[in-house]
């Protein structure tokens, strides 16, 4: 579906889906594993192909940066769901409440029916691959939206899922806003978006004109805490690894970085000499990913500017400082004493830019982030466990990882979702499963039982059993 094809080809698609969910509301085990095997297919015979077209969206993306970050843990995802799927749908038992035994009480996994899809540009495969391995791994039938900034990636999805899924069980629209919001407005059994926090809240407000349930994966400032008792190389090493992956525009890459005052700028010569070790010559190092277009080249290079109007001064963290051959390509830069109310400390930055803000003690440090939205992820660096866990009980993030950055993502017994304005809801492993089925609870009563005893005329005995209950 193009950014012109007329509505009713979109409501047709749903319709479709619908329609197959109708004909079988709770397929087997076997068949979900099926769907499952036939999605790995999907990825592994065409590897190739999805690594191109991710690269040539981007003007340039290295294929292992692909192959790690989004087909290694799709094809993870996918292995783990079809391995887990019998015993998730199985109906768990439940304990009867004391007053109404020998009653049986279960809980039933329940396809929810048809499941939409809002991919963004960022991960365009993992981020369509891994919910939609949840939601066929549910029973569902799904309707994947991929995002307009990736359209050669779009395209190939699309073509892909016609080839190796019938119509009626996986189906791929693209096209542009008008497409989006018509697909944010379909009557979907469950819709998940993952964005930035201004779309979903439209996404939001869409779906609930049809009280549609929703996951939101969104972003913010995801904040990085050196502690006072942290090795500055260390720290710097693990974060600018995390920041420079995909060159910044990944959801959970650390925004931002507080460090102990008078430590700001040894911080950022160990994280120079970190980026320089990483991607040497990164102007034109071949494993260093380029902005994803010239809009988005545009927004970061403008926080750059505005920052400088706010009074920061701007440290670039490599030694190569020459203009890269590929115009899309941002080296990274670090952002020093920026005032309040500089873009850079207010927008998500989704690319190279690392504020440096330092702190007096670690309280100062927590009440820093606490002072703003909650964030997506939250990464905390030091060796003392007491400092550790008043971290981890004094802040709230949708997922945190210590003495490291990303890796809680790909946990796949972890869920993974943000809280607040980073966003609702969760999925991976278990929980996806879980988020994308009805857990359908079912009381089944007893022959001989002492319902009796609650009905009417109440009188004398009904009161003594009250105060009996209530002992």
């Amino acid at each position: 579906m193009d950014s012109n094809a007329p509505l009713e080809t979109l409501q047709l698609q749903f319709a479709q889906l619908r329609a197959a969910y109708e004909r079988d509301r709770m397929p087997t085990a076997s068949a979900r594993r099926a769907s499952l095997t036939q999605l790995e297919r999907l990825l592994r015979e065409n590897q190739a192909a999805l690594a191109k077209a991710i690269s040539a969206d981007f003007s340039h993306r290295p294929i292992q940066e692909t192959t790690m970050l989004e087909l290694f843990p799709a094809i993870s995802t996918i292995k783990d769901a079809r391995s887990h799927v019998g015993s998730w749908m199985r109906s768990k038992r439940r304990w009867a409440s004391l007053w109404f035994l020998p009653a049986r009480t279960e809980l039933r996994p329940q396809p929810l029916g048809v499941v939409g899809i809002i991919v963004p540009w960022n991960y365009p495969i993992l981020l369509a691959i891994a919910p939609l391995a949840a939601a066929l791994a549910a029973g569902n039938r799904v309707l994947v939206k991929m995002s307009e900034f990736t359209p050669q990636t779009g395209a190939l999805f699309a073509s892909l899922v016609a080839k190796y899924f019938a119509p009626d069980q996986v189906a791929v629209v693209n096209g542009g806003v008008e497409t989006a919001q018509a697909f944010s407005a379909l009557p979907f059994d469950h819709l998940l978006f993952t964005g930035s926090t201004a779309v979903g809240r439209q996404v939001m407000r869409a779906a609930a004109e049809n009280l549609t349930p929703v996951t939101l994966e969104l972003g913010g400032k995801s904040p990085a805490i050196v502690g006072p008792e942290c090795r500055i190389e260390e720290a710097a090493e693990k974060i600018m690894f995390g920041k420079c992956l995909n060159a910044g525009q990944t959801c959970i890459a650390p925004d931002y970085v507080l460090v102990p005052n008078g430590r700001e700028l040894d911080f950022i010569a160990a994280a120079r000499r970190t980026v320089d070790t990483l991607y040497p010559e990164i102007s034109d190092n071949i494993d260093y990913t380029a902005i994803v277009n010239a809009r988005h080249l545009q927004r970061l290079q403008g926080y750059l500017l505005d920052a400088q109007n706010h009074g920061a001064a701007l440290y670039p963290l490599t030694d190569d400082i020459r203009a890269p051959r590929n115009s899309q390509k941002m080296l990274p830069v670090a952002v020093l004493g920026a005032a309040p109310g500089a873009r850079v400390l207010e927008d998500e930055i989704f690319g190279p830019i690392l504020p440096v803000i330092g702190y007096s003690n670690l309280d100062a440090a927590i009440a820093y982030v606490n002072a703003r939205p909650r964030p997506l992820a939250l990464y905390y660096f030091g060796n003392y466990g007491d400092h550790t866990e008043q971290v981890l009980n004094q802040t709230v993030a949708g997922g945190v990882t210590i003495n490291e950055t990303l890796l809680h993502i790909s946990q796949e017994h972890l869920p993974f979702g943000g809280v607040g304005p980073s966003g609702m809801g969760a999925y991976h492993g278990k929980v996806g499963f879980d988020t994308f089925s009805k857990l359908k609870p079912i009381f089944r009563q007893s022959m001989l039982n002492g319902v009796f005893l609650l009905k009417p005329p109440y009188g004398r005995r009904f009161a003594n059993m009250i105060k009996m209950m209530l002992r």
